[in-house]
């Protein structure tokens, strides 16, 4: 009985003497990963070249704003920077996109800020980032197939889906008068997505749809597509593309021809370098783009102002916040990892905790850091649903005098 009674003593301490290896072990672990500085690396992926080329120089500089802001913190994760790297998604070419995408994750980055289009995003999401469970964040894919995408838990986006956005812009449609519309969106998943959310929400509206069409970007020529829209008529014809390439050049040859006067633009379509172009020929023209007027937007105008940075075109808030949540969700799991990054990011985007701005990531860093909740409201009021999207809101824009100017939001 004794010789048992000594076997089961010495198994306990056995164990006992784990129990704690294993306590100190991960402890030891989880300080290394907080109380060492790190230079921590993120990719930007967006279309540097290709049809909205115009608009992601600012996006990028709006992530790398808020990245450096909480570089320049000192709180994260003990001292810890961010060194961003860029990389082109074209916007159009998937097989391009995934390329460069695979470059970064090979390269090391902890998370990527990013794509911007739909298809290439949806490309690089189901071939590179979830496979190596690499969170990505999207500042402006928009298209309602993203919401289904098989993603593991590792792509968000901090703008809303075209399902809202289609409505939405129909909704200003029927409120402008417009009677009569052909539509034209470019041939690719945004395109088409937002195509038959905005086609089936005019006509719910009793509005006559003529004609839908799609047309190809990086062509010399549109003639036929603007054709086929003058054959068709209508009051206004509603341009779902992109600005710098195949939907500006349709609104060169409508102008040219006396086609239409009246353009519908989706948020591909908003951006100085369209209104730069033609100016007061657009001014009865109108579109919308997710956005919000909100405390978050003006704090956000503050300081990308102060660094020098075009706040006003599409999606330069929605790009600070998808910067902004990857450096938070480092600190609310105490680790740059990217598992850790992806088990976080929900977390500080939504209530409950102390609601967080833009100019304000040290306060949430610091408050993260002392075990305290952080509700992140940022340049957009963010709120991601349970698939990780953005329900946002809404901007109303018409051109007057041959410059964009927001109406309302909606």
């Amino acid at each position: 009985m004794a010789k048992k009674q000594n076997n089961n003593m010495g198994m306990i301490i056995i164990a006992a003497i784990i129990l704690v290896a294993a306590f100190y072990y991960f402890t030891q672990q989880k300080t290394t990963t907080v109380g060492k500085k790190q230079d921590i690396k993120v990719g930007i992926i967006l279309g540097f070249t290709g049809p909205i080329e115009s608009l992601t120089p600012a996006m990028a500089a709006s992530a790398e704003l808020a990245f450096k802001e909480a570089s320049e913190s000192g709180s994260l994760l003990s001292g810890s920077t961010i060194t961003t790297e860029r990389a082109d998604s074209t916007c159009v070419d998937s097989a391009a996109a995934t390329t460069a995408a695979e470059g970064l994750v090979s390269g090391g980055v902890n998370a990527i800020m990013g794509a911007d289009c739909s298809g290439v995003t949806g490309a690089i999401a189901t071939n590179v980032a979830v496979p190596n469970g690499v969170v990505m964040i999207s500042p402006s894919a928009t298209s309602p197939g993203l919401t289904d995408l098989d993603d593991k838990g590792f792509f968000f986006r901090t703008a809303p889906s075209d399902a809202r956005g289609g409505q939405i812009l129909a909704d200003i449609t029927k409120d402008r008068g417009v009677g009569s519309i052909a539509i034209t969106y470019t041939n690719n998943d945004y395109g088409k997505g937002l195509a038959d959310v905005y086609e089936a929400s005019v006509k719910a509206h009793g509005i006559n749809v003529t004609t839908v069409i799609s047309h190809e970007e990086g062509k010399a020529d549109y003639g036929a597509e603007v054709a086929t829209l003058a054959a068709a008529g209508g009051d206004a014809v509603a341009v779902l593309g992109y600005l710098d390439q195949g939907g500006g050049m349709i609104i060169q040859g409508s102008l040219d021809s006396g086609a239409f006067d009246v353009f519908v633009l989706s948020d591909g379509m908003i951006g100085d370098s369209l209104t730069d172009r033609f100016g007061n020929d657009l001014n009865k023209s109108f579109g919308s783009l997710p956005g919000s007027t909100g405390k978050g937007a003006g704090l956000f105008a503050e300081v990308a102002k102060a660094a020098g940075i075009d706040s006003s075109g599409p999606y330069t808030g929605e790009s600070y916040d998808a910067a902004a949540l990857i450096s938070l969700a480092m600190q609310a799991g105490g680790s740059a990892d990217r598992s850790s990054i992806q088990q976080n990011v929900m977390s500080v985007a939504n209530a409950p905790g102390t609601k967080i701005y833009p100019g304000e990531l040290k306060k949430a860093l610091d408050l993260l850091a002392g075990g305290s909740d952080i509700n992140y409201e940022g340049a957009t009021a963010v709120e991601l649903t349970d698939v990780g999207e953005s329900f946002g809101s809404f901007l109303e824009k018409e051109i007057n005098d041959g410059k964009f100017a927001t109406k309302q939001q909606r």
